[in-house]
């Protein structure tokens, strides 16, 4: 079970659609294949594995695999569909002779390879005629070292990916200099802006959020709000629709949503629409990742026994990226949103039993192993029930939005 430790980072074409994702794995790559003999056998076991964590986290894009010296050595990326992968060659790896032949090797067969961190130091350049793509990392290098890779990288032919991008001024200089893809923390933190009102239909989804999470729910009130915001109850329909509310009957009006849900599945759904009104405009990544983080935290919580309060872990994972939704500071957004205390304190990194679910969240969205087996422990979950909630809260976002085209960029 251990070896299904899988986190993903979303790798960005310049106008922020996804391009692939790194997959970020418990030990590396090596510990995934060990020395055994290739039988029809064990190349089954291993294609069942990566094709059933790999192609669920991914969704068909690529994915970007660390490859460590022994991984390239023995051959173990042909054991992956090509169209699937790109092997990630770690910056701790050097062109040696046996190093570079099975870098052919495995490119003669089809397969793409990114060198990491890439340095450009004479001992590296061998690397040159086997990459497709090239990472530069933002944090090492200057402006005008970037500016010089990505003049001489143009002349290659070798597309540039920019990673830990941490700014969206980091996003904008990289864009014009001419890197193709980014990778980083930029889509996911609110711009340094003046300080401005929230925009007039984003107000109103604060408000239902508002009105959802009042200690004595006013269905009446929520209508009221529904009826102010045109698209609203379309979108509503077509949430209450789509297979990720398991309702008995189809739903044709806003009573009988409201009648069929209750309660729970009521705050749910006005709080998917929210995120997904005022992520309009955004990158959809960026409206993917709250959902899913709401499903997450719900998941958690409910393997370690707090079904009681799931309800208020999803609400505490969608709002955990409205920062960077409405490009405000977290601390007024949750001075405009009377939300209970656990789950402003949970937010605000203060200790508490929510605080417990979201922090392992956090490590494992983040590949913080290490954490991740303190978090856990602390909440009373067993990792190796991690990785599935994982892969299930991915599916459900992916199948929330498939049936939302309102709620991402068309």
């Amino acid at each position: 079970m251990m070896d299904r430790f899988l986190a993903r980072q979303p790798i960005f074409h310049a106008d922020k659609r996804v391009f692939a994702y790194e997959i970020l794995s418990r030990f590396g790559p090596e510990n995934y294949f060990r020395a055994e003999a290739k039988t029809a056998q064990h190349t089954t076991a291993m294609d069942e594995l990566f094709l059933m964590g790999i192609q669920r986290m991914t969704q068909g894009l690529p994915a970007f695999l660390n490859c460590t010296r022994e991984f390239l050595l023995g051959d173990y990326l042909a054991l992956l569909p090509k169209e699937a992968i790109v092997g990630e060659v770690l910056e701790t790896v050097k062109p040696e002779e046996d190093v570079l032949a099975a870098c052919h090797r495995i490119r003669d067969l089809g397969y793409r390879l990114a060198l990491d961190d890439y340095e450009d130091r004479l001992e590296m350049r061998p690397f040159l005629d086997v990459a497709d793509f090239v990472k530069v990392d933002f944090m090492l290098t200057g402006s005008d070292e970037r500016a010089r890779l990505v003049k001489k990288f143009r002349n290659w032919g070798i597309p540039l990916i920019a990673e830990k991008v941490e700014t969206e001024e980091e996003f904008k200089s990289g864009v014009e200099m001419g890197f193709e893809y980014f990778q980083g923390y930029f889509f996911c933190r609110p711009q340094m802006v003046s300080r401005k009102a929230v925009p007039a239909n984003s107000a109103m989804y604060l408000r239902l959020l508002q009105a959802t999470h009042q200690p004595d729910t006013d269905l009446a009130e929520i209508a009221e709000l529904m009826k102010q915001e045109t698209s609203l109850s379309y979108r509503l329909l077509r949430y209450l629709n789509s297979p990720a509310f398991p309702l008995v009957a189809d739903i044709h009006s806003i009573p009988q949503a409201v009648a069929l849900l209750g309660e729970r599945l009521l705050k749910k759904w006005i709080a998917l629409v929210c995120v997904a009104g005022i992520g309009e405009g955004k990158p959809p990544e960026l409206v993917k990742i709250p959902l899913l983080r709401a499903r997450f935290c719900e998941l958690l919580g409910e393997k370690a026994g707090m079904a009681r309060e799931a309800n208020d872990l999803f609400l505490l994972g969608l709002l955990s990226m409205m920062d960077a939704l409405l490009e405000k500071p977290m601390t007024e957004i949750l001075e405009d949103l009377p939300v209970n205390r656990e789950i402003k304190e949970a937010l605000n990194g203060q200790p508490g039993r929510l605080r417990q679910v979201f922090e392992v969240a956090l490590d494992y969205d983040a590949g913080n192993w290490e954490k991740l087996a303190v978090s856990a422990v602390a909440l009373g979950v067993k990792e190796y029930a991690i990785p599935e909630l994982h892969l299930k809260a991915i599916e459900w976002a992916d199948e929330v939005l498939s049936e939302t085209p309102a709620a991402v960029n068309q």
